[in-house]
């Protein structure tokens, strides 16, 4: 009498080890990613439904009293100029995050005076707005 084979047993398939990758994976992009320091948390940013994002590394901050903050500093746009070294490039231009609560006069004068530095093209930072 002849016997049947028995079935060989699959092992189930065993996903903490994907689990265990993926985790790491993390861990390593956050460590070594490029982060960018923090916006001036005085500002409340102008929104927008449809705008290309950039990151707001470097920016001109224009708070809704109208005072200047550069890298966390209250600057005039003199001793801004001075310290800002920006190239002819689009990603190279000075990037302005102003708050919306901000007379548009003050920010004319503002562009007025960035132009009369020799400034002919920012970036106006905004957040995107909800759908």
């Amino acid at each position: 009498m002849k016997l049947p084979a028995p079935k060989k047993k699959t092992a189930p398939e065993n996903t903490i080890t994907l689990i265990n990758v993926v985790f790491l994976m993390l861990i390593f992009f956050l460590v070594a990613g490029s982060l960018t320091p923090p916006i001036d948390q005085e500002v409340s940013m102008i929104s927008t439904s449809e705008a290309e994002r950039t990151a707001p590394a470097d920016t001109l901050a224009i708070r809704a009293d109208g005072s200047l903050w550069y890298r966390g500093q209250p600057v005039t746009l003199e001793t801004w100029a001075a310290e800002y070294t920006g190239g002819e490039n689009a990603a190279d231009r000075p990037k302005l995050l102003v708050d919306r609560a901000l007379p548009a006069s003050d920010l004319i004068e503002i562009a007025s005076g960035l132009r009369a530095l020799g400034v002919e093209t920012v970036t106006v930072m905004t957040e995107r707005a909800a759908p």
